[in-house]
């Protein structure tokens, strides 16, 4: 059994889920690229400012003649000249090892030695400083050679020139920006989701509108969802009113089919009533005939509730015998009346369609013409041949010489429930039954006087070129 439980998301709830999640992983993605990004650039940046103290150092320093190595006059740092600055230099040589004054107290580690032109950057390292805390520095450090003027090769002094640098210095640019980074990059999120929830809205709004109307259908209000719909959702609320319009003409086929069940069974139902009164033999007779004719009649009219419409092609159906069978019930219905049933029928002129709708339309016709009669009632079918044309259309005329029915009045009495008499009894809707038959089947009903009996003429027309 399919699960009907209502979602506990929405639509625009998952929408705005995803919609969440897809800008979070974005967002912390750049994010990440971008601090990872400035870090490495921070840290290049570090590493070449160390590397261009440490070619200035090179650059301004000179050697006595005891080889110890005499540091310029001016430092390229003030920082180097401050004890526990957080800015350190030192050389280490074949000769004593030199020191910066800011690395005084600072244990720093000069083990390396590096070949000329080698060059190295570490870090962040750990190491002690002067009042026993333990610091992070960054290190860079580079092989050189000092050639002394004059002097032989083998006199050149071979140093590792080293340069440190706190951690805290760039941990403090990163902290800055990673502030701001986050900070914008949260503000951004902030203002995107509100832009979602705003597009979210404005596209789901639709829907939204689809599912308002669809709850005033519910209730009442209006019989279909009306308004311009986007081009993704027409189908959709196409689908919706042809499903509705359908279940409404169902609904009203139904009811009018058991309206026409309770018609079609009032003549049968005559007949056995006026047939009280005839002798045993005869009585059976006309109770098995008509038990039978309401038995086909309720099967018709089933069957004509379950299909939606006639089908196409089907065997030709005499008339004739058929019209005789209903004639001669009539007749004892209204034999009271003296009303006799004349026919003019053309042996070709054949009925392409159900038998059970040919009965209907010519029972509810004739059963018209017998009410109305004051003692003639034709029947007649021919086939008709339109000139210069193949087009050949099936005419059934029935005509009665009563009071006829005014041109004015002819589309009112056509109407289901509408009676051209309200003293005549009847329920309306022998003619209404009718004239859906024969719009089932494309034809025509024309309604007139009879230019032979001066009463109504109702004409049909089918055509059998299909």
């Amino acid at each position: 059994m399919p699960d009907t439980r209502p979602s506990r998301l929405s639509l625009q709830g998952r929408q705005l889920l995803a919609a969440s999640l897809g800008l979070i992983a974005f967002l912390g993605f750049t994010g990440y690229a971008l601090d990872r990004a400035f870090t490495e650039t921070a840290e290049s940046a570090l590493r070449d400012r160390l590397k261009s103290y440490t070619y200035a150092y090179f650059g301004g320093m000179e050697f006595s003649r005891g080889k110890v190595l005499l540091p310029p006059e001016i430092a390229p740092d003030p920082r180097f000249n401050r004890p526990g600055s957080g800015l350190y230099a030192a050389a280490l040589g074949d000769n004593a090892p030199w020191q910066s004054q800011s690395a005084l107290g600072q244990s720093l580690p000069l083990d390396a030695k590096l070949a000329p032109g080698v060059q190295r950057f570490a870090g962040p390292l750990k190491i002690s400083s002067s009042d026993a805390r333990t610091i992070k520095v960054y290190h860079f450090a580079m092989g050189l050679i000092w050639d002394q003027d004059g002097v032989g090769a083998h006199d050149d002094i071979a140093l590792t020139f080293h340069v440190f640098e706190d951690a805290a210095v760039l941990d403090n640019q990163l902290a800055i920006f990673r502030r701001a980074l986050w900070g914008y990059l949260g503000a951004a999120a902030l203002l995107l989701l509100l832009l979602q929830v705003g597009i979210l809205r404005w596209s789901l709004r639709p829907l939204m509108r689809v599912s308002r109307d669809m709850a005033r259908v519910k209730n009442g209000e209006v019989e279909r969802l009306t308004g311009p719909q986007p081009l993704e959702l027409q189908p959709l609320t196409g689908s919706i009113n042809a499903f509705i319009a359908s279940e409404r003409e169902h609904m009203t086929r139904y009811r009018n089919t058991l309206a026409d069940l309770a018609h079609s069974l009032k003549t049968p139902l005559a007949v056995i009533r006026a047939r009280l009164d005839a002798d045993d033999a005869d009585l059976r007779q006309t109770v098995h005939d008509q038990l039978e004719r309401m038995s086909e009649i309720v099967s018709y009219q089933l069957a004509r509730a379950a299909r939606s419409g006639h089908r196409l092609y089907h065997i030709p159906e005499p008339i004739a015998a058929h019209a005789e069978n209903l004639v001669q019930g009539l007749e004892k219905v209204y034999a009271g009346r003296g009303v006799l049933c004349e026919f003019e029928l053309d042996p070709a002129a054949c009925f392409h369609g159900e038998v059970g709708d040919l009965l209907e339309v010519l029972g509810n016709l004739l059963e018209n013409a017998f009410k109305w009669a004051h003692s003639r009632v034709l029947l007649t079918t021919r086939i008709e041949a339109r000139a210069g044309s193949k087009e050949r259309s099936l005419c059934i005329a029935v005509e009665d010489d009563g009071p006829g029915i005014a041109d004015e009045q002819v589309e009112r009495v056509l109407q289901r429930g509408v009676r051209g008499d309200e003293q005549v009894q009847g329920h309306g809707i022998g003619l209404a039954i009718v004239q859906d038959i024969v719009r089932n089947y494309s034809g025509q009903l024309m309604v007139d006087r009879s230019p032979e009996l001066g009463g109504a003429r109702f004409t049909l027309r089918f055509s059998l070129n299909r």
